[in-house]
């Protein structure tokens, strides 16, 4: 396995030479997993980089503490700095009205960037794997996502990166066993509550059984002829928005409504979502519904015209042309 994570590092260019990386160790199999082989890439010096382990007590579990320990108990051993905090994931779920799991995510992502901060690192190491990668295509087809949905979770995308995602779980949980690193084993993974456990516990095993028994490997090979289309038609929008673009400044972005209105539904679709992303950093708030809007308001021609999708974005248009203006 150690040979599969080095390609995977090798092949996605995940680890550089000056590299300083904060991972993302909870103590499960996938963490540590991922933490003893940096561990061992580092002291073989087939890289030179650095980094640190950072470890976030949801304070659901009454083996938290026991996890934390344990985590830490490596890292001293092994003279790894250790960061770690205890967030009231429950706590901060009902004070923001969202589910346990997404207030977990936010919590340990926030902290996580928290630490990269204050270590000057560079980027971040999450142990996600094959079968993660696998529940999230599937997750992200039953949430009715696009065509990007497809692509799961990804080896590497701005600071994160994901060495284990090309090992499936049983030879994480084989390399455990044989490096015999006793991880700690989160229970709440085998109760069917949440969705990702559903698809883990009940959906994969069952069509595994009864329609395709290498779905794992099948899902991923569909993210790999996604993802190769998908960079692809992010280059052509890239660059379509610089011939759109008329001008750009913090909080606003115009273009050409009328050289907008030549390109394919798609690439409009695609123009939009990524206009808003440079603007806001993130279009997770635009639906089709506002997509689709926004493609008739232009299409219509109608100066002075505009929408709001939400509170943050006004969409203009006026005297031939296209604004995304930043609101507030």
């Amino acid at each position: 396995m150690e040979e599969k994570v080095l390609e995977t590092i090798k092949r996605y260019n995940l680890i550089e030479d000056g590299d300083n990386i904060v991972l993302a160790v909870s103590g499960g199999p996938d963490s540590i997993s991922m933490l003893n082989i940096l561990n061992d890439l580092k002291k073989k010096k087939i890289f030179n980089f650095n980094f640190c382990v950072a470890h976030v007590n949801h304070m659901i579990r009454k083996e938290a503490k026991e996890d934390e320990l344990f985590v830490k108990s490596y890292c001293e051993k092994n003279n790894i700095s250790f960061y770690s905090k205890s967030i009231d994931v429950k706590k901060l779920a009902n004070n923001n009205k969202i589910g346990t799991e997404e207030a977990g995510r936010y919590a340990r992502y926030e902290f996580f960037d928290e630490v990269l901060r204050k270590t000057n690192s560079n980027k971040i190491a999450i142990a996600h794997n094959k079968n993660d990668k696998a529940e999230t295509i599937i997750m992200n087809i039953l949430r009715g996502s696009g065509i990007s949905g497809l692509k799961g979770i990804e080896a590497k995308r701005g600071k994160y990166i994901r060495p284990l995602i090309e090992c499936e779980r049983f030879e994480i949980e084989n390399y455990c066993e044989v490096k015999n690193l006793k991880p700690r084993i989160d229970k709440t993974n085998f109760e069917n509550i949440y969705t990702r456990n559903k698809i883990r516990n009940i959906v994969i095993p069952y069509v595994e059984k009864e329609f395709n028994p290498n779905i794992i490997e099948t899902l991923n090979r569909l993210s790999e002829v996604v993802s190769d289309e998908e960079n692809y038609i992010e280059n052509v929008v890239l660059d379509t928005f610089e011939e759109l673009l008329i001008s750009e400044k913090e909080d606003e972005i115009v273009l050409d409504l009328k050289k907008f209105n030549n390109e394919e539904k798609v690439i409009k679709s695609r123009i939009i979502l990524y206009t808003i992303t440079r603007l806001f950093g993130t279009s997770k708030e635009i639906a089709k519904v506002h997509i689709d809007d926004i493609i008739k308001l232009c299409s219509n021609n109608i100066g002075n015209k505009y929408l709001t999708p939400n509170k943050n974005i006004k969409v203009l248009v006026k005297n031939h042309k296209i604004y995304f203006i930043k609101e507030n």
